[in-house]
């Protein structure tokens, strides 16, 4: 009952910061979205870096950034450090993209690999987006294995609306980084978490290629509230029971003990 009201409590915030970002960029006026949008694109073009599985972690990990930037202000939409939106409806996934992916992070929402690109498309462009599976008070990621070729999702980022098509998902070793390095010409996102829950000795990784130009359903789409499932009313109601119920064989069974106390104390 636990982990179905906290992930419903996780999903209601979540959607609550999502339309609190979609407001605050959008109402930051063009010009200064177009401005973190060249900020980014030269983040990109500097990129030296790459990004690295590490062995035996939950999540990926990643070599330095570009120099000469400050990570953490790029694309920088609230002051929790989100930059854009994911949305994978084939498996219901509507969640805030973070800077990062530290532990705390990756409990909020997916994070972007620093090493990466930032997720705002562009040839020779390969942005790698992370979040768990199996948390008990969120579910993130716990449905990327369910996803299939041909599948789209898309990114929300600072008024641009980016759609990729599902080409490609492997099971991987951790060592297996050569699926996440930048393609010539290409414009790439990497989906990417573990596997196989509670042991996270593999990754999934789910390669979509961009769609362009944006699908009209994708654009009508974009800005619209989360869809979240309504309250778990059920959860509370067989909780109450349970402990109605635990109180009430307590209860019966208390005059059964007494007895029994006093029974044994006239014996002695």
């Amino acid at each position: 009952m636990y982990p179905t009201v906290a992930s419903w409590w996780s999903q209601y915030n979540q959607s609550q910061l999502i339309v609190k970002v979609d407001s605050e960029v959008g109402g930051s006026g063009p010009d200064a979205r177009e401005k973190a949008l060249e900020q980014a694109r030269a983040y990109n073009k500097a990129l030296v870096g790459g990004a690295l599985l590490g062995a035996g972690s939950r999540v990926p990990t990643s070599t330095a950034g570009a120099p000469g930037f400050d990570y953490p202000s790029l694309l920088r939409a609230d002051a929790d450090g989100v930059m854009a939106r994911l949305r994978v409806p084939s498996i219901g996934v509507d969640l805030p993209i973070y800077h990062g992916t530290s532990d705390a992070t990756l409990t909020k929402g997916v994070g972007h690999l620093e090493g990466t690109s930032l997720p705002i498309g562009g040839a020779d462009q390969h942005s790698v987006l992370t979040a768990h599976r199996g948390l008990a008070g969120a579910t993130l990621f716990d449905n990327l294995d369910q996803v299939k070729i041909g599948d789209t999702f898309t990114v929300e980022v600072f008024g641009q609306v980016l759609t990729y098509r599902v080409r490609d998902t492997q099971v991987v070793l951790p060592e297996d980084t050569q699926t996440l390095s930048p393609q010539a010409g290409e414009d790439l996102v990497t989906l990417v978490t573990c596997t196989p829950l509670g042991i996270n000795s593999h990754r999934i990784l789910v390669t979509g290629e961009r769609v362009t130009p944006t699908p009209q359903k994708d654009l009508d789409a974009a800005g619209a509230t989360p869809d979240i499932p309504g309250f778990p009313w059920w959860a509370p109601i067989i909780g109450g029971s349970l402990i109605v119920l635990i109180g009430f064989v307590w209860a019966t069974g208390r005059p059964r003990r007494e007895a029994a106390e006093e029974t044994a104390a006239h014996e002695g």
